[in-house]
């Protein structure tokens, strides 16, 4: 059959990509081939504009047990015998369209991750980005987002425990929702997504078949937006977590009881069966056979391309052992699931796909999982040099009396302003784990059966990137890490989620290339090594591209979860420090920062980042900690020392006595500048002198602000404002934008 032009386009592929194929293949595709190259060689499953860039991140050390990219998630080595496996992936398209149904699902696709490893999932986490709040359309996204992850995780019995969200204008129409998921297995009984030997059956098991979901991968996940999008809503897959808790059950079922009954299972995500069966059997260096006229469907008339590319959730493919194939499809019917055989594993390297006794597609494996790539010469942003050179100390001062206004101002936005709107429409608690919930610099979660903890977060300040790519990338490792630090945990292993636009932009690929350089450079530094992860590009609505964002899934290990740290003030007069950058800030702290945002409309400077500096802070904190020193941290990051002191006071509801400490130079630098590589921390006064010493000696410079104690935070004669009056500036600034005030 001859392939016209539009069915290529409406495929995401381009003209030169199709006689790629031709070329290849010596002959042309039909148009169930040509879907599944379109799915597979789109830049969601085939990375094709940014697996060159992704070869630049660490990916290995001591506790990795599994290679990026070669198994559905990634494994990391705690100790005892057991792993973390985790893995954030984006579902920013689809909820742009189907905010709820968009949402749930990422967080189904994320969870069915980790099971299929084998994994028990304790724990999901979430970063979003939307417009701003003052728009209705941005609060019906933000509400629609929200309800659908604690929806479809609340069913599943699986705790939220942490997560950001963030606004800017960019996101507007644009929205992103990038899900992460964490889960324990016992390394002896990780299961590997392969389809390991040929003779083998392949059972599909779960849901029927419909046609929600289709041309997801290459649609949705791969092409800009514009005024017709929301005809794409049919392909927005719908999600069942009742169905999708039947599942996790069996596969674990498997895995700890029987992992020598099966070679491997594999979740249907991204394109469907013909991702599922192609990838597998690629891992394994095999081929693979199917007839879709097996699938079960539940909808009539559907045709093998549909069958192939179809997104229908709760979906596993599962490769038993000859000599068990009797014993796992009895122990998948017990949990009630539906199971067919519809194919078998194959020797020869190619992907057959029957359709009864007619031959729907016959493909190289190889071929489909080798797409070309992309590596691109970027070019430096044109807005970039008058934004960096912004001379920010041209602007005026704050004035003394201002400070406490301008503080409450920025608690109250809804960028700085407590989450518990969002995070208390989800359980966190569930499975008992959870030790230090949302709200904080990072969860932290009990490892049962042992004294361990983990604890996770998921950071990332897109201001920063627009500004600096490579510094905004490695600022969002560093800050991610220190955030696991203050919780009393060693960072140890990454998962990103990088969001962009179009990468066929020269001056969106500019920012790619040095957001990932500088995100390598502190995961080199900090010893992080990226374990998995997602890329998300396309996220552009007439021509407009969302701010360059980087997601940092951060993992720290505690060896004692006792051994956890509060962000909140303990206990009346105790002492306040300041680790890292001194209180002599020049206005180039300003740079990106959020003041500068809500009092000035200015998004302006340059971001900086010394990494030198970062790894020692850290270090510091962590030993002060380990060593029963300290009895709160917290990262000073977005809002600066006066946000992080609030914060500080908020959560621990108690006021600090830092009256004579008076900063020199820029007021609103000092207060509200943001300088990386500070940590807020307190000790009981007896420690004191062990903290300073402890910094001296790492030279890390330290600065003694004060002491916990009383109803107000005072501050050098430049703020005196109640406990009272900021909570209720940070509590109730969410609701009041959702509200429409």
């Amino acid at each position: 059959m001859t392939i016209d032009q539009q069915l290529i386009e409406e495929l995401s592929l381009s003209l030169e990509e199709y006689r790629l194929i031709v070329e290849r293949l010596g002959r042309e595709p039909n148009e169930v081939e040509l879907g599944m190259f379109g799915a597979l060689w789109s830049e969601h499953c085939g990375y094709k504009n940014s697996k060159p860039l992704l070869r630049m991140l660490p990916n290995s050390g001591p506790r990795i047990l599994t290679r990026m990219g070669g198994e559905n998630a990634g494994a990391v080595d705690i100790g005892d015998g057991i792993c973390v496996v985790m893995k954030i992936e984006s579902h920013n398209h689809p909820s742009a369209i189907e905010p709820y149904e968009g949402a749930a699902t990422g967080v189904g696709g994320i969870v069915r991750d980790i099971f299929a490893m084998g994994a028990r999932p304790i724990a999901t986490l979430d970063s979003l980005r939307f417009g701003p709040l003052s728009e209705p359309r941005n609060r019906y996204l933000f509400s629609g987002v929200v309800g659908g992850i604690g929806g479809y995780g609340n069913c599943l019995g699986i705790p939220t425990v942490a997560g950001e969200v963030s606004f800017a204008d960019p996101y507007s129409a644009n929205p992103l929702v990038n899900a992460m998921c964490v889960g324990l297995a016992r390394i002896d009984h990780l299961v590997s997504a392969r389809a390991a030997t040929p003779g083998n059956i392949v059972l599909l098991v779960g849901a029927d078949t419909g046609r929600d979901g289709i041309g997801g991968a290459n649609v949705l996940a791969s092409r800009v937006f514009d005024e017709g999008s929301a005809e794409l809503r049919p392909t927005v897959q719908v999600g069942n977590p009742f169905m999708e808790k039947l599942l996790m059950e069996a596969c674990l079922e498997l895995a700890e009881k029987h992992p020598d009954w099966i070679d491997g299972i594999q979740d249907l995500g991204a394109a469907g069966l013909t991702s599922a069966t192609v990838e597998s059997a690629g891992r394994a260096g095999n081929g693979i056979e199917i007839d879709v006229a097996l699938v079960p469907r539940r909808e009539r008339g559907m045709v093998p391309y549909e069958i192939m590319l179809s997104e229908s959730q709760e979906r596993m493919l599962v490769f038993p052992k000859k000599e068990h194939e009797a014993d796992v499809r009895a122990l998948l019917e017990r949990w009630e699931l539906k199971v067919d055989v519809i194919g078998h594993v194959t020797a020869g390297g190619n992907v057959r796909v029957l359709d009864g006794t007619r031959l729907a597609a016959e493909l190289p494996v190889r071929m489909l999982v080798e797409p070309p790539e992309y590596r691109r010469r970027g070019v430096k942003p044109a807005y970039l040099d008058g934004l960096q050179s912004y001379d920010i100390a041209s602007l005026p001062d704050l004035g003394r009396d201002a400070a406490g206004r301008a503080l409450l101002r920025l608690l109250a936005t809804p960028e700085l302003a407590d989450k518990r709107w969002v995070w208390r429409q989800y359980d966190h608690q569930v499975l008992t784990n959870t030790v230090v919930g949302p709200g904080n610099d990072a969860a932290v979660l009990r490892v049962k059966g042992t004294r361990k903890g983990i604890a996770l977060t998921t950071d990332g300040n897109a201001i920063y990137c627009y500004l600096d790519p490579h510094a905004g990338g490695a600022i969002a490792v560093a800050e991610a890490a220190r955030n696991v630090v203050c919780a009393g945990a060693r960072s140890i292993a990454v998962t990103d989620c990088l969001n962009f636009g179009n990468p066929e932009k020269l001056d969106v690929y500019y920012q790619m290339e040095e957001t990932i350089r500088g995100m390598a450079e502190a995961c080199g530094r900090l010893a992080t090594p990226v374990v998995s992860g997602n890329v998300s590009l396309y996220n552009e609505t007439n021509g407009e591209a969302v701010l360059p964002t980087p997601v940092i899934g951060m993992l720290g290990l505690l060896e004692n979860v006792e051994k956890r740290c509060a962000m909140g003030f303990q206990g009346d007069g105790d002492t306040v420090f300041l680790l890292g950058a001194t209180l002599e800030a020049a206005a180039k702290t300003l740079s990106g920062s959020e003041y500068l945002r809500e009092m000035h409309g200015l998004t302006v400077g340059r971001p900086e980042i010394d990494l030198d500096l970062e790894v020692r802070v850290q270090q510091v904190c962590l030993e002060a900690i380990q060593r029963g020193f300290l009895r709160s941290a917290h990262d000073c990051s977005q809002g600066g020392l006066a946000v992080a002191l609030a914060e500080c006071c908020i959560a621990g509801g108690r006021g600090i006595d830092a009256a004579g400490v008076e900063p020199a130079g820029r007021l609103d630098a000092a207060l509200f500048g943001e300088a990386q590589s500070r940590i807020v921390v307190s000790c009981a006064a007896e420690a004191a002198g062990e903290v300073e010493s402890l910094a001296r000696g790492a030279n890390v410079p330290v600065t003694r602000l004060g002491r916990v104690g009383g109803e107000r935070l005072a501050l050098g004669g430049l703020l005196d404002v109640s406990v009272e009056e900021l909570a209720a500036a940070y509590h109730e600034g969410l609701p009041r934008a959702l509200a429409g005030a």
